[in-house]
């Protein structure tokens, strides 16, 4: 068993798969940026989500055990009396997401000896997909074997990113690890991954057959891998750039996006030049703008962190410079401010205290509980329409169907 704090990275990750199968020298330009930080003296910070998202599996990995009896009930207890005083991310919220995918775990297990009884559970388990990717391994959170059937889950704990099963490199690496060590007692003829993701009320499964899998591992992984470790091949920008350490400075995303920019507002030669070029952009202009816009923004964003970042740490830009940017002023004894403003400003303790408002409501749940606060405040909470946001037609959320309804609803919110 590995424990969930103390997994290892590899360079090539299954985490970061879907990156370096798509970028394959990203990884090597990746580790060689860290390895300039730790020259430095820098280390890099983990994340607060990552380490509430840490926290959340070994919380779950407790109650597995539990319900799986590997433990007792009061060497659990013990172990979640000593998790909630230790662990600063414990609260209503990580206990009710949890159960959530605690449950659904444990209907997956009964499901599975129901049609094998010796069949197989682990959880965390390090698992080792090396032979198609140098030094590859990962943690798999929960592994189910039964007779001709490799059942893989995983926790994703984050909400900000919603993650699919769906053809999912991360999951197909995991599972690889788990057919090399179990196809041969099992007999693995198809795997099914599945990632549960509680706090978006997500749960998604793909099913593969193993003969595709092992396809899918020889005709791309196995390549592009070897590729990877080198540091071979071309950049290539893309929407696997988001979680990539070298996406603010990266020539080849910043080529693109310049690039992309000047082709959307350029000539592209069908334009009659005896025809006066109209003074405003085209519905169709528009829209090709709007396909990349994202991107680029997303791009300015990224290189103006990363060099406010380096400023702060000596670099100089020529035509820039650091200065303090605007800030509220605050009181830093509020008690001893009270006691001048009551004795000396002519004012009572209601002239100096905003009035009383009521929590928001995520912060209401998550002190309550998602399922009692449901109950509790049935009838009494809406929600409602969102205002109109236009995306691609491939987004899942249904279309307005009317867009005078949807400029009336906006009207009013800006009334409001």
């Amino acid at each position: 068993m590995t424990g969930h704090s103390e997994r290892a990275h590899a360079l090539l990750s299954a985490s970061g798969s879907k990156r370096w199968l798509a970028c394959t020298p990203s990884a090597r330009a990746e580790g060689i940026f860290m390895q300039e930080l730790e020259a430095q003296g820098i280390k890099e910070p983990e994340s607060p989500f990552a380490e509430e998202g840490t926290q959340a599996h070994e919380y779950s990995e407790i109650i597995l055990d539990r319900e799986l009896g590997v433990i007792t009930k009061a060497q659990a207890t013990r172990r979640i009396n000593k998790f909630k005083k230790e662990k600063q991310y414990y609260g209503p919220e990580m206990e009710e997401m949890v159960e959530v995918y605690t449950d659904f775990v444990m209907e997956r297990v009964n499901a599975a000896r129901l049609e094998t009884p010796d069949a197989l559970v682990l959880i965390e388990q390090r698992l080792d997909f090396s032979q198609w990717v140098p030094n590859g391994f990962g943690t798999g959170d929960v592994l189910l074997v039964r007779d001709g059937v490799l059942e893989i889950i995983d926790l994703k704990y984050g909400k900000g990113v919603a993650v699919d099963a769906y053809e999912n490199p991360q999951m197909k690496l995991y599972a690889l690890g788990a057919i090399t060590a179990h196809d041969v007692l099992y007999d693995i003829q198809e795997v099914h991954m599945t990632i549960v993701q509680p706090r978006l009320d997500s749960i998604s499964t793909f099913e593969m057959s193993a003969e595709d899998l092992y396809k899918w591992a020889n005709d791309e992984v196995k390549p592009k891998a070897e590729m990877a470790d080198t540091g071979d091949g071309d950049y290539v920008p893309g929407e696997h750039c988001r979680f990539c350490k070298i996406k603010s400075t990266c020539r080849a995303r910043a080529d693109e996006a310049l690039e992309t920019a000047k082709a959307e507002f350029a000539d592209d030669g069908t334009i009659d030049v005896n025809t006066p070029e109209p003074a405003t952009l085209t519905p169709e202009e528009l829209a090709e703008i709007l396909f990349v816009v994202d991107d680029i923004e997303k791009w300015c964003k990224d290189i103006k962190a990363y060099a406010l970042d380096q400023a702060l740490s000596g670099t100089t830009y020529e035509g820039f410079k650091l200065v303090e940017g605007r800030s509220n002023r605050a009181i830093t004894n509020e008690p001893e401010a009270v006691k001048r403003l009551l004795e000396k400003g002519g004012v009572t303790e209601d002239d100096l205290y905003a009035p009383r408002k009521l929590e928001s409501i995520t912060n209401l749940e998550k002190k309550v509980g998602k399922k009692v606060f449901a109950e509790i405040l049935d009838g009494v909470i809406v929600k409602p329409p969102g205002k109109p946001v236009l995306v691609t037609e491939d987004d899942k959320r249904p279309a307005i169907q009317s867009a005078e309804s949807a400029a009336s609803d906006f009207a009013e919110d800006l009334l409001d």
